[in-house]
């Protein structure tokens, strides 16, 4: 794993920040935040990077010093893609670089599945969704590849997706969050009626939603919901979900933007 503390991390990130325009660029940046072991860090090099081809490379190394394959998961992928989300929660980089490190690192993970019998375990499992009516999916697909990343098992049921078929996905995969994305004021209303049938069904699962029709003052008037500005967002509500439950007021305190 990567042998920075959180303390150790916000002072490097708040000395960049401070220093950014006359001595450091980004690449500088995330020099700071790899392994020490030269081999771990040529794994969190080639994600930073986004070249899926060099991660491969790179694990090739680990797995011929006698490395597991599911443990360089924990112990090289999720920490070389730690260091690019701690550079983007900054605003060091931007979405389009994590894209592509999201898309290297979940190439990694792959290959690493494939040089062993054993599965991984994920660290918890959240089902997301584009509203019923609404076709624009790209909000979505950057929540599942963001969440992927991080760990997530991911249920994507896609776009367009009836409300009676999500509350049904929520009820067979048990979710610490259930995530929704609507582009269009005419779509965002079948999150309420997602929001009434999981409560009539008993199933309390808070409900991640965002999107360009969506703001905080709509998503707070029905139970389960949780606003969520931007896309990485989703992983940050789940992640807490999984540490410290899923109370309504508890969550939304937390992720309220005003």
């Amino acid at each position: 794993m990567l042998d920075f503390k959180k303390e150790d991390l916000d002072t490097i990130l708040i000395r960049y920040n401070v220093l950014m325009e006359k001595t450091m660029t980004p690449d500088e940046a995330a020099e700071q935040l790899y392994p020490k072991d030269p081999l771990l860090k040529a794994v969190a090099e080639a994600i930073y990077e986004g070249e899926e081809d060099d991660v491969i490379d790179a694990l090739d190394e680990l797995l011929d010093a006698g490395k597991d394959p599911i443990k360089l998961i924990d112990e090289a992928l999720l920490p070389g893609m730690a260091v690019v989300s701690a550079l983007y929660d900054q605003g060091i980089i931007f979405l389009p670089n994590v894209m592509m490190s999201a898309d290297a690192m979940l190439e990694g993970i792959e290959y690493c599945k494939t040089k062993t019998t054993e599965i991984p375990k994920a660290k918890g499992t959240v089902v997301c969704h584009v509203a019923e009516g609404d076709v624009h999916d790209i909000g979505k697909n950057i929540v599942a590849a963001l969440l992927r990343a991080d760990g997530f098992e991911v249920v994507d049921l896609g776009r367009d997706v009836p409300v009676d078929e999500v509350v049904e996905a929520v009820a067979t995969h048990k979710p610490a969050i259930l995530t929704g994305t609507a582009l269009m004021t005419t779509t965002m209303y079948a999150f309420k009626e997602v929001n009434d049938k999981l409560v009539e069904k008993g199933l309390n699962v808070p409900f991640a939603c965002g999107g360009g029709a969506v703001n905080q003052e709509f998503v707070e008037t029905y139970s389960l919901g949780v606003y969520g500005d931007q896309a990485a967002d989703a992983v940050s509500i789940a992640n807490f979900v999984l540490k410290n439950g899923s109370n309504m007021d508890t969550l939304r305190k937390e992720f309220d933007v005003y």
